[in-house]
């Protein structure tokens, strides 16, 4: 019992030295993360086609 309390201590301490992101930088932040996968998307979905293509071609 006492190693759970000592564990659950360490994480209560542990959280209190995050540094958690003000409203600014989380917009930032999702903005990134939203054009980034936006990219990654448009990129396999051509890959994906020229794929498709080649195989008609080559077929």
């Amino acid at each position: 019992m006492e190693k759970i309390k000592s564990f659950f201590h360490g994480v209560k301490k542990e959280i209190k030295r995050v540094r958690w992101p003000n409203k600014k930088e989380m917009f930032k932040n999702t903005i990134a993360v939203l054009l980034f996968s936006f990219f990654l998307g448009v990129f396999f979905y051509l890959i994906n086609v020229i794929i498709i293509l080649l195989k008609e071609v080559f077929s």
